[in-house]
């Protein structure tokens, strides 16, 4: 594989600070950001919060597509990744460089795990989000895929959406089974990725109260010297403090951890 971006192999060198959760689809990771996103504040932090799949520079287009079906891996996946440079460039740098905690549901690592898993290359998927910036903290949420499948039965729909499924496979005709073989190549894949970059893995199978307090230490500790700056990176980013000082955020109202990147 060839070598990765600087920006992944240093840390950035904003005053601010990424943290972000990774996990398949009902593994929690959702409920657990947003509870680390509600206690963050209670310290008075400034905390901005984003989420796969947001920018809506090519969300019409991303909806048709799916309406029609129509989505092939590598078109699925640059159009993914163009969501990803306008939220990056857009919502994830301007907060980091005016010093404020970002918090970010799902990074480049979902790209990493399910475009390979469609048969995209892993080395060019790399290469496509080379210029992202390496998180300070980064959370997987480790879960069997029969605890998740259980888990999303149980929750607001009935059963998964036929590209939450991995239904564009032609892995099976059951939305139900082609989820399990789907997302099964998925948390191998994740599995690498832990490896390959320091994921942090968190037992998805624990209480909630536990994982919110094995995941607030790990956060705590990686704020000890951690003091908000302001202006360190030129006006915009005074400007952009301002704009931002109560994020607001479609996830950050309820949303539990049903991706919006299928």
């Amino acid at each position: 594989m060839t070598a990765l971006s600087p920006t992944l192999d240093q840390p950035h060198p904003y005053p601010g600070k990424l943290i972000i959760v990774e996990g398949i689809d009902g593994s929690g990771k959702s409920t657990q950001l947003l509870l680390l996103k509600k206690w963050l504040e209670a310290q008075e932090h400034r905390v901005f919060f984003t989420e796969w799949n947001s920018s809506e520079l090519v969300r019409e287009t991303t909806r048709r597509g799916k309406k029609r079906r129509s989505l092939t891996p590598t078109t699925f996946s640059l159009l993914h990744a163009t969501d990803f440079a306008s939220r990056h460039f857009h919502h994830i740098l301007p907060p980091l460089k005016a010093g404020m905690l970002v918090l970010a549901d799902r990074y480049i690592y979902t790209a990493f795990a399910r475009d390979v898993v469609r048969g995209v290359a892993p080395e060019w998927v790399r290469k496509v989000y080379h210029f992202a910036v390496r998180p300070d903290l980064a959370f997987y949420f480790r879960v069997p895929i029969e605890v998740a499948i259980d888990r999303l039965l149980t929750g607001t729909r009935a059963q998964p959406k036929y590209y939450e499924a991995g239904m564009d496979l032609g892995l099976s005709e059951d939305p139900i089974e082609s989820f399990r073989l789907f997302q099964s190549r998925i948390l191998i894949e994740y599995e690498t990725l832990v490896r390959e970059y320091g994921l942090i893995p968190m037992d998805a199978t624990r209480s909630i109260p536990e994982q919110q307090e094995q995941m607030r230490a790990k956060v705590a500790q990686a704020l000890k010297g951690y003091r908000p700056k302001r202006g360190t990176h030129g006006r915009r980013t005074q400007i952009f403090w301002r704009r931002f000082a109560v994020p607001q955020s479609s996830g950050a109202h309820g949303q539990t951890d049903r991706d919006r990147g299928h």
